[in-house]
């Protein structure tokens, strides 16, 4: 392991105690035993979820990285709030929470559940679907209701021309509901980290939290 890669892996460590299942890769959060204590009470792991392979990516970083067995994982679904008689157009990635909606999200969730316990049946998995008016702001909030010890998000890859615009967006104003990821990793309670997988020549994920930017861990 690199120093540069020891330094990160160490940050994640003392921020939220991120340690590997004993049946993973020696590439994972922390190469340290837990103490008594962590075992016992274990932590709260939000994993924001939808339709989209991002997030299912990260749930799977998640488990054969960070969970383990005394950890519990919440997998958290958002659905935009019905708009109000002014207006407000939900954006393409935010679905508006009504009965049929809400079926149809439970469902997803469910699969994504299914993967948990047969991966990782001895970590306890629960699921929220959850609405608002802005997706960051409620996931934030689930985050700090739920006690999170750890938020993670699926990200998509972006042109570092857009990541520029984005970085300059968002000092010029603040951000925004379309500044999910960004919004969640700089307002959360917890450490948040942001999780994308590499393609297949190269291998392994890209992980982003408030300190650390686009690091590779191979896996």
């Amino acid at each position: 392991m690199g120093k540069k890669e020891g330094f990160f892996l160490n940050r994640l460590r003392a921020h939220v105690r991120v340690q590997p299942p004993t049946t993973t890769s020696h590439h994972s959060c922390s190469q340290e035993p837990p103490n008594a204590s962590a075992e016992t009470k274990g932590r709260r792991i939000i994993v924001v979820v939808d339709s989209c392979s991002e997030s299912k990516n990260a749930l799977l970083w998640t488990l054969s990285h960070c969970a383990q067995p005394q950890d519990s994982i919440l997998l958290l679904h958002f659905l935009k709030a019905k708009p109000s008689p002014s207006g407000a157009i939900a954006t393409g990635e935010e679905e508006i929470c009504d009965k049929h909606t809400t079926s149809k999200a439970y469902q997803k969730v469910s699969t994504l559940r299914n993967i948990c316990e047969l991966k990782r049946p001895e970590v306890k998995t629960e699921m929220v679907v959850v609405q608002g008016e802005e997706k960051g702001p409620t996931i934030v909030k689930e985050a700090r209701e739920h006690g999170a010890s750890l938020l993670v998000l699926g990200q998509k890859k972006q042109h570092a021309t857009w990541r520029l615009l984005m970085i300059w967006a968002s000092q010029a104003r603040p951000l925004t509901k379309t500044d999910t990821v960004e919004y969640c990793i700089n307002n959360a309670p917890c450490m948040a980290i942001a999780v994308r997988k590499r393609g297949k020549k190269v291998g392994g994920y890209t992980l982003t939290t408030k300190r650390h930017k686009d690091f590779w861990l191979l896996a």
